[in-house]
C-alpha cells in the first residue's frame, strides 16, 4: 500500500493545488503541515494570526474530503523524517518556493528523506516557475517588460482538480496553537480574516463587483496579497477567470510583477538582503526621522496616510507602498533594509520576494532601469487621490480641510497643524526632489 505525505508549506488550499493532486494519487495520503520554529522566530504577530487563521480553514476543508491536517512543530526535515517512518511514506509532496530559506528546506528534506522520494511541484506559488521563463544565455530576465511579453505568450499549467475524498491512516493529528503562543505581540486591529474560504468569497466579489473600479487610491483594489502569500487562493485560478477588459488586464499585469519578483529571488537569493545592483549608496543615520516616517508623523499627508493604514490594516495599497518607500529612500535617504524590515513587521501578505525586490526596486537599488526615479508625494496625491478621500480615511483629524491642503502640506496653515495636532514637515519635499531628474 503506498503511502504519501503533502506537505503544506505556502499552499494552504484544497482547490488547484498540484500538490495535494498529486499525492492524493497513493493509496493513502496525510496532509502534513509543520509549525517551522526557524520561520516563527522570524514572523510577526499579524502574519501569524493570519497563517492559524489558514490552518484552521485548512483543516475544515480536509475533514470535508474525510481527511485530518496532522501538525509538527520543530525543523521540517526532522519532523517529515520521523512521520515518514511512522506511517511508512514512499514519497513526501511540497511546493516549489524561492527564498534561501526555501531552497535549504528543500534541501535538507532531500538529506533526510533517504528512503523516500521527494516530489517538488512548480507553479503552485506562482503562476509560471521561476527559472522557467529566461532570456538566451541568462538565468533570470532584470526587465520586466521582455519578461512580461514571455510570460504572457506562455501558457499556464492546467487547473489541478480537488479530490472528491482522502484515504488517511489512523494518526495524532495535533492541536493549533494559540496566536499567543507562537507570537506574541500587539496585532494590528482591522486585520483581514485568512483561509482559502474567506479567499475564494473575495475572489468572487473581486470579479463580480471590485475589478471594473481597480484604479486610483480610492478605487477598488482586490485585497488579495495575503490569501496569494499564503497560497490560499490559487494565481492560475485568478488569471483563468480574468476578462479582457482593461482593468482586469491591469490587475492581471500585477499578478505578473508577483511572479517577476519571485524569479529574480530565485535566481539571486541574497537579493532579499543585499543591493541587486549596488550603486555605491550611501544612506543616512536618522533615528529620528525614521521613527516619525514608522509612526506616519512626517508632516507629509499622503506618505502619513499610508503608514497609517499599515499599522492599522496590516496592510497597506500598493501606491503608497511606493510612495511611501520612495519618501523613506530618496526623498529622507534611509537605508531601504530599515523600510523593509518594517513592512515586514506589518504586513500580513510579507515575503521576501514581492516586498524586498519592491524596495529594492523603488530604492534604486533593483531591477529598475531608473535608479534616480523619485516619486514627489505631492504630485502622487495630486494624481492618485485627488479628491483626498485616502488621506481624510486614514488622517481623520485632516479630514475637514481642503484638499490642496491635503495635496501640498505647504498649503497648510500652522495654526490648522497646531489644531489638530498634526506635525510640520520633517522635510521640504520640494528641495529634496531638486536634484533628481527624474523626480515625478
Amino acid at each position: 500500500m503506498r503511502t504519501a505525505i503533502c506537505l503544506f508549506t505556502r499552499d494552504l488550499r484544497v482547490h488547484d493545488n498540484p500538490v495535494l493532486q498529486h499525492a492524493a494519487r497513493a493509496d493513502r495520503v496525510v496532509p502534513l503541515f509543520v509549525l517551522d520554529e526557524a520561520v516563527l522566530r522570524r514572523s510577526a504577530p499579524n502574519r501569524t494570526a493570519f497563517l492559524l487563521d489558514c490552518l484552521r480553514d485548512l483543516r475544515g476543508s480536509l475533514r470535508a474530503l474525510d481527511a485530518g491536517l496532522v501538525l509538527r512543530a520543530g525543523a521540517p526535515a526532522t519532523e517529515v523524517a520521523r512521520l515518514v517512518e511512522e506511517v511508512g511514506a514512499s514519497e513526501v509532496h511540497v511546493a516549489a518556493d524561492v527564498s534561501a530559506y526555501a531552497q535549504v528546506r528543500e534541501n535538507n528534506l532531500r538529506q533526510a528523506l533517504t528512503d523516500c522520494a521527494l516530489l517538488v511541484h512548480d507553479a503552485v506559488v506562482t503562476a509560471h516557475p521561476p527559472g522557467h521563463l529566461v532570456p538566451s544565455g541568462k538565468d533570470h530576465f532584470a526587465v520586466f517588460t521582455p519578461y512580461f511579453r514571455r510570460w504572457s505568450a506562455t501558457p499556464l499549467r492546467p487547473i489541478a482538480a480537488m479530490p472528491e475524498a482522502l484515504r488517511t491512516p489512523r494518526l495524532r493529528t495535533g492541536k493549533l496553537p494559540t496566536r499567543e503562543e507562537l507570537c506574541p505581540g500587539e496585532l494590528s486591529p482591522k486585520l483581514p480574516p485568512g483561509g482559502e474560504t474567506a479567499g475564494r468569497d473575495l475572489v468572487r466579489r473581486w470579479y463580480a463587483e471590485g475589478v471594473a473600479d481597480y484604479g486610483d487610491l480610492d478605487g477598488a483594489t482586490s485585497r488579495l496579497s495575503p490569501y496569494l502569500h499564503f497560497g490560499c487562493v490559487s494565481p492560475i485560478e485568478l488569471i483563468d477567470q480574468a476578462g479582457d477588459a482593461e482593468p482586469e488586464r491591469a490587475f492581471v499585469r500585477q499578478l505578473a510583477w508577483r511572479d517577476f519578483h519571485h524569479q529574480v529571488l530565485a535566481a539571486r537569493p541574497t537579493a532579499g538582503h543585499r543591493d541587486y545592483r549596488p550603486r555605491g549608496s550611501r544612506w543616512r543615520e536618522d533615528p529620528e526621522a525614521f521613527q516619525a516616517w514608522r509612526e506616519g508623523r512626517t508632516g507629509i499627508p499622503i506618505v502619513d496616510a499610508g503608514m497609517r493604514q499599515l499599522a492599522t490594516e496590516g496592510w497597506m495599497h500598493n501606491r503608497t507602498r511606493m510612495i511611501t518607500a520612495s519618501f523613506l529612500t530618496k526623498t529622507l535617504h534611509l537605508d531601504w533594509r530599515l523600510g523593509a524590515q518594517h513592512f515586514l513587521n506589518l504586513l500580513v501578505d510579507g515575503d521576501i520576494a514581492n516586498n524586498n525586490m519592491n524596495w529594492q526596486w523603488m530604492a534604486g537599488t533593483g531591477t529598475d532601469t531608473r535608479p534616480n526615479r523619485v516619486l514627489n508625494p505631492c504630485r502622487q496625491a495630486q494624481r492618485y487621490d485627488p479628491e483626498g478621500t485616502y488621506i481624510r480615511r486614514h488622517l481623520p483629524e485632516l479630514a475637514d480641510l481642503p484638499t490642496r491642503a491635503l495635496h501640498d502640506p505647504n498649503r497648510m496653515e500652522p495654526e490648522q497643524r497646531v489644531a489638530r495636532g498634526y506635525p510640520p514637515p520633517i522635510v521640504d519635499v520640494t528641495e529634496a526632489n531638486a536634484h533628481s531628474r527624474t523626480a515625478r
